[in-house]
């Protein structure tokens, strides 16, 4: 493990875990990488070290926010605290979402900056908040993208909320949307109610290195978003990448985080110099994250040993010149005719690859459950109850239990349940590539 410190900023470190022993004609090698930053500034000096922030709201006003009437009242109060939530100093903006985007506050394409007059006035704004029109997501990212980028904040980060299928713009419009907003700022979305659609909801999140949830009572708003807003406060350094380097004749096979929620990387790899690439994770506060590499390298004789892997954490530098490398660990090869050591499996490693399996197993199960695939759903769900139960993910196993009946857990028995409500088969949906760390031994 090593350890660079960066001075007045958080504090970096990586640890590696793997097991590092092939058999003859063995290439894939599997480790654990664990990075965690603590220390860093906090809300109170953040802004002395330039570490500001850009938030843009982004509510949902298309006409099915009044159905019921509690859900554009809730987005009210939601967005009224999480305004709240914000420290002095940080830029700010709210935006009424439909088929076209609207400036609530501060308006005249400006972002506010938080002190007590300027929460007072948005929230004032937020009263003139009215249900009415479509919903067209990737005209309200336009706006808040173009909002953010009147800001030199090194944290710049959007809150999305819907209620409702993106039914008013073409689908290739918001992925081209999403695909020119990554990597310039991060954005939370939430689902409200349950007629949203849940892959687009969580494809927004990923895109944008956020996170998603559903909040299926709109009486639960105001405490989604105020947490929300606190990490978004505690956030001390953006635009993170974990930069792998590979010797000649290794290529990597994935990058994935695999907690604290499973996200795929392999294919944001933004080259960084010789056998290098980048992979985005957005922005950092206090915190401990996992991330799964596969490095496939050439095959060797029995005693010979390479270095298959470097990652090293980047923080951005100046602008157009190089990164600040903080933390790194190495991901080793070594060849045996040890059966027994080739053929052990790292408990971290195997952890989080059932963890993937998990988030699979229930999106596979539920698709068939959607398609009156029974036979389908029960085995995909009964494995998901059954990697549930082994990796110790009670939340994951509370979730299934909603929506199929557990007769073993430990051997993946399940009935479907006959009738499921739909706020629980979205929550687990939305849920399923949440992750619990390995357990300590």
């Amino acid at each position: 493990m090593a350890n660079f410190a960066k001075p007045r900023a958080p504090r970096f470190s990586m640890e590696v875990y793997q097991n590092e022993f092939l058999p003859q004609g063995g290439r894939d090698v599997h480790a654990i990488v664990t990075v965690t930053s603590s220390g860093g500034a906090t809300a109170t000096t953040a802004r002395a070290l330039g570490q500001d922030a850009a938030v843009v709201i982004m509510v949902d006003c298309s006409g099915s926010m009044d159905y019921p009437p509690e859900k554009m009242r809730g987005a009210r109060e939601a967005t009224a605290a999480a305004i709240d939530t914000l420290r002095d100093g940080t830029a700010f903006a709210v935006i009424a979402g439909t088929h076209v985007a609207c400036e609530v506050y501060p308006g005249q394409g400006l972002l506010a900056t938080a002190d007590a007059t300027t929460r007072a006035r948005a929230k004032e704004a937020l009263r003139g908040l009215s249900a009415g029109g479509g919903t067209a997501i990737g005209t309200w990212l336009r706006l808040a993208d173009g909002l953010l980028r009147r800001s030199t904040a090194a944290i710049r980060h959007g809150i999305l909320l819907t209620d409702g299928r993106n039914e008013h713009e073409d689908p290739a419009v918001l992925r081209a949307t999403l695909e020119a907003c990554a990597g310039r700022f991060t954005c939370d979305a939430r689902g409200v109610g349950t007629d949203w659609e849940v892959k687009e909801v969580t494809g927004i999140a990923s895109a944008l290195l956020g996170s998603a949830d559903i909040v299926a009572d709109p009486a639960h708003l105001t405490e989604d978003f105020t947490l929300m807003m606190e990490k978004v406060m505690g956030k001390e350094v953006a635009d993170v990448a974990l930069r792998v380097w590979t010797p000649v004749g290794a290529e990597i096979r994935y990058v994935k985080q695999v907690s604290p929620s499973v996200q795929d990387l392999t294919g944001r790899r933004a080259e960084a110099g010789p056998r290098a690439g980048d992979y985005p994770t957005g922005s950092w506060g206090d915190e401990s994250r996992d991330y799964h590499l596969c490095v496939r390298v050439p095959d060797a004789a029995v005693g010979q040993e390479m270095l298959a892997a470097r990652a090293s954490l980047v923080l951005p530098g100046p602008v157009g010149g190089p990164g600040s490398p903080v933390a790194q660990g190495l991901v080793r090869a070594v060849w045996t005719d040890d059966l027994a050591a080739s053929t052990a499996i790292s408990p971290q490693v195997a952890h989080y690859t059932g963890q993937a399996e998990l988030a699979q197993a229930i999106q596979q199960g539920l698709h068939a459950r959607k398609m009156g695939d029974v036979d389908g759903a029960t085995a995909k769900l009964g494995r998901a109850v059954q990697l549930a139960s082994a990796s110790g993910n009670a939340d994951t196993a509370r979730l299934l239990s909603k929506v199929v009946d557990v007769v073993d857990a430990a051997a993946g028995t399940v009935r479907l349940k006959a009738k499921v409500a739909d706020a629980d088969e979205m929550t687990l949906e939305t849920r399923s590539t949440q992750t619990v760390r390995v357990k300590k031994t």
